[in-house]
This record gives C-alpha cells, sequence and structure tokens, in this order.
C-alpha cells in the first residue's frame, strides 16, 4: 500500500469530518477513513493509478469567489452558502424549482412522496435566487439549470426560462426525464420559444433493461420520441446524461455513443455520471456497483473499438488556459476552470465530412496547452503583443489548420461567450462528472466545486455537499405540507407509449 496523500472526509452514518488516506492498492485509488462511533470505511475512488497520476498533473488554482454569501464558523463542508474559503466561482448554477416528480425511479429518494414534504420555491422566490446569481463577482455564472424533481411538473416552467433568459443568463437548461416532452411537440417548441438552450436528458441506455432497473419502466420509446419532438422544435442541442451503474449498463457505454453519433444534428454530448450512493448501502453493494472515471475510459475504448482511447481524455482544467489566454487577449473575464481534475474528464469529437474523430486526432493537446500557458505568463507579465505573436506561432504548430479556421479562431476574434458556445455546438463532447457521496467525499474536491446550488436563502452551496449534506435541512426550511391534489400523479407509461 503507498499513500498518495492525506486529505478530509466525512464519515457515512453521522457525517462528522474524518481525516482520511487516499492510497494505491493492484493498481486503484482507495480512500480509507476511520469513525470512533462507526468504524474503518474503504472505498474506490479511482480506478487506473496512472491515469491518476496524469490527470493530477492539470491541477490549476483558479480565482474564488470574491463575494462569497457565509462565513467561516464550524469548518469544511458545513459553512456552504458559499464560504470564503471556497476556491472555486460557480460555472454552472442548479436551481431545483421542485421536488415533484411524474416517476417513481428506485434508485431516487428526492421525490415530494418519499420525502413526505413539498419543495417549490414560488416564482418570486425564484427570481430572488436569480437576481443573487447575478451578483456573484468577478464573473455571474454563465449557465443556469432548472431542476428537481422533474421540471416539467410546474406548469409555469416556460416562464422561469423566460425569466431567466431576460435577466442576462447566457445559457439556460431543463434537466428533465423527458416525459412531458415526448408527450407534446407543442410543449417543446414552447419551451423553445421561452429561451431554453439545452435538455439535459436522462438516458441510461439503448435497450429496456436499465430503465426497469433504474427507473421501473422501459423508458425507452419515449426518450426517443422526447428527441425527436425536441428535434422538431428546433432544439440542436440535447444533453444524454446516463446514470452508470456497474452491472446494469457499464456494457452500453459504446452504444450510448453510437446513439449519440446517430442523432449528431440534435444530440451534441453525452455525459456519464458513475452512481453516487446518497442513501446507507453495503460494503458489498458498493463494490458490486460502483464504477470510476477510468473504468469509463477504458469502457469506452474497448466498446469503440478505439475510437476514443483512454488518452483522448482530459480533465475539466484543461479549458483554464484557453478561456484564460482569451480573456487576456479581450480583457474579458470568463469563469475560471478550475474544478479539481478528478472531478471530470471529457473529449470532443469533431464531425467532418462525414467522419467522425477526437479532437487529439486535429491537436497536439498537451503542447497546445503549454503554449497557451506561455503565453498567458507573457501577458501577465505585461508582454502582450510579444504573447499574442509568439502563442499564435506555437499554437499553430500543434493544431489542424482547417480546425483553426473554422473552430478556434472565431473565438480569438470575437472572445465572447457566444463564439465559446459555437465552437461547443461543432463538436459532440463525450463527458463524466464523478459526483461525491459519503463513502467517497473528499472535502479538497469539494472546495474546488464549480457546480452550485443556488436557494431561497441566498446560499450557493456545492453539488456534492448539498447531496450529501445539506439538502433535507434547506427543503424543509423552506418546506409545505403535502397537498395530495399537487402530488403529481404517475405517469402511464402504457398509455403514453401505446402507439410507439
Amino acid at each position: 500500500m503507498t499513500t498518495i496523500r492525506v486529505t478530509e472526509s466525512i464519515c457515512p452514518e453521522c457525517l462528522n469530518v474524518l481525516p482520511a488516506t487516499l492510497f494505491v492498492e493492484d493498481d486503484k485509488v482507495y480512500m480509507k477513513k476511520t469513525c470512533p462511533d462507526h468504524g474503518e470505511f474503504k472505498d474506490l475512488v479511482w480506478g487506473d493509478y496512472s491515469e491518476y497520476k496524469r490527470t493530477m498533473s492539470f491541477y490549476r488554482v483558479g480565482a474564488r469567489l470574491e463575494n462569497p454569501r457565509t462565513q467561516v464558523k464550524e469548518g469544511c463542508p458545513y459553512d456552504c452558502g458559499i464560504c470564503p474559503d471556497h476556491k472555486s466561482q460557480t460555472i454552472l448554477a442548479i436551481i431545483d424549482v421542485t421536488n415533484r416528480c411524474n416517476l417513481r425511479c428506485p434508485i431516487c429518494f428526492a421525490h415530494a412522496g418519499a420525502a413526505g414534504y413539498l419543495y417549490e420555491p414560488t416564482k418570486e422566490e425564484i427570481r430572488g435566487i436569480l437576481e443573487n446569481l447575478m451578483t456573484n463577482k468577478p464573473v455571474i455564472p454563465p449557465a443556469v439549470q432548472y431542476s428537481g424533481g422533474e421540471p416539467t411538473v410546474r406548469e409555469d416552467l416556460a416562464e422561469l426560462v423566460r425569466m431567466a433568459d431576460d435577466m442576462g443568463f447566457m445559457h439556460v437548461e431543463i434537466n428533465s426525464n423527458g416525459i412531458r416532452m415526448a408527450q407534446s411537440p407543442e410543449y417543446c417548441r414552447e419551451l423553445k420559444r421561452a429561451g431554453t438552450s439545452t435538455v439535459y436528458l436522462q438516458f441510461d441506455g439503448v435497450t429496456p433493461e436499465p430503465y426497469i432497473y433504474a427507473r421501473g419502466f422501459n423508458l425507452l420509446p419515449l426518450k426517443i420520441r422526447a428527441i425527436e419532438n425536441l428535434h422538431k422544435a428546433g432544439f440542436n442541442s440535447i444533453v444524454l446524461v446516463p446514470v452508470l451503474i456497474k452491472g446494469v449498463n457499464n456494457g452500453q457505454v459504446g452504444d450510448i455513443l453510437r446513439f449519440a453519433m446517430e442523432h449528431h444534428h440534435t444530440v451534441r454530448a453525452v455525459n456519464f455520471q458513475p452512481v453516487a450512493f446518497t442513501g446507507r448501502i453495503s460494503k458489498g453493494e458498493r463494490e458490486k456497483m460502483r464504477i470510476t472515471i477510468p473504468d469509463l475510459m477504458r469502457l469506452m475504448e474497448e466498446q469503440t473499438k478505439g475510437l476514443i482511447k483512454c488518452a483522448d481524455w482530459f480533465p475539466v482544467p484543461a479549458a483554464n488556459p484557453f478561456s484564460r489566454f482569451v480573456g487576456h487577449l479581450k480583457d474579458i473575464k470568463f469563469v475560471d476552470f478550475s474544478a479539481h481534475p478528478q472531478c471530470g474528464m471529457a473529449t470532443y469529437l469533431i464531425v467532418e465530412k462525414g467522419e467522425i474523430k477526437p479532437i487529439t486526432h486535429y491537436i497536439e493537446i498537451n503542447q497546445f496547452i503549454e503554449s497557451l500557458e506561455n503565453g498567458n505568463r507573457m501577458i501577465e507579465n505585461g508582454h502582450k503583443t510579444r504573447a499574442k505573436i509568439e502563442t499564435a506561432a506555437k499554437a499553430l504548430q500543434n493544431i489542424d489548420l482547417g480546425l483553426f479556421r473554422k473552430h478556434v479562431l472565431p473565438v480569438l476574434k470575437d472572445g465572447d461567450y457566444k463564439s465559446l458556445s459555437d465552437l461547443h455546438h461543432n463538436m459532440i463532447m463525450v463527458g463524466a462528472m464523478h459526483f461525491m457521496d459519503p463513502y467517497n467525499f473528499d472535502l479538497e474536491r469539494a472546495s474546488r466545486c464549480v457546480i452550485h446550488y443556488a436557494v431561497p436563502d441566498g446560499r450557493i452551496i456545492p453539488f456534492c455537499t448539498m447531496n450529501t449534506i445539506h439538502r433535507q435541512e434547506i427543503e424543509r426550511q423552506f418546506a409545505r405540507p403535502i397537498d395530495t391534489s399537487r402530488i403529481t400523479p404517475l405517469v402511464d407509461i402504457k398509455a403514453i407509449s401505446g402507439d410507439m
């Protein structure tokens, strides 16, 4: 056993902070910790030590939020709001608009029926949340996502989208199971007209089995109809979101990607989410279902016959030098891509003349990043003109000229969020975000989180601490007793899909 680093975690039983150790065993990275009351816990956190070392080479320290909302009193992870010790800004702000849902998924405990109360901020409370986010310094979040529960059960969802769009958020997303969208093409058009940029569509596989296991029904026909309806409504930015569970759908990684490629005019990304265990679960069950990002990368290489190799994936902070360089050139502040390298990995597929290849076929990523980092250092030392000339010359040595002209040059020329968005929309992103649970919780990762929940009391809370520690307390603070007339009835899947 070789120790990698010492950090802090929490006890899965009492949620008290504990010292924790990351160590290598059988070329995999594990975490172990001991609670004086509940004993020792050991969990897999990264399925390949070589990939761990490569990923951590992209470690970047970014700029903090200049106007935190809470004070440091009890320490991380209890002071979330965001406290002054948090080491990142908000890239994506999530607002849970309801805990009602039209499904009762076996793997979910977040719906109103299970919680025993109704959490559903009013339209004015949501306006206040958005206004609060707009005050973030030095950069307002470019993207806001409405989530739940199932946000489409709210009749005013389109109004909420329009409100965020009118207030100046550049990207407004809806995180949905897609059932309402499958039922009504006109509903899809309504959401598009309101200003919805992207639909994050729950999508667990390309056969019935994963849906029956995770959702209780075969929802695949509904997913396909939802994609068709969204396409007809003018959407060209659907993100497929598979919750990846070992033994359930890990054999469909390549097939899910092929499905996305076949629908690439509408599907712009696949964002795999290795399962997180938010409730209590035995060690044996965790080991049976636990899957990590390197496991996904290996499966992708195997199941695509080498189209996407492990070396094609890069962590979130790999984007940091590029956004900083563009910001320096245009004197514009972009959000800082300084998430912890273990939080997420991604690659891009480029569609050219009917062929689909990873971005690494067109760019020598490591050398391209190095040239940008040198340019950033020159600009920060007062040599902006020299940085432009030298960085452009070195960057062009490491990038396909056609790709540069078509996709990268507009970003360097315009330097705005739209040009960055256009760059993204000319590719298919394949990514993975491994959210933490009490068993693999790492306070260093939590302090670097860039995906934040915004809640009615003014707090802005990192994703994993919200779902692991703070959710019940916040929802109960704003909960209302369940009115049986407001609990969304279960969808009759057979009735909806009968004519498919």
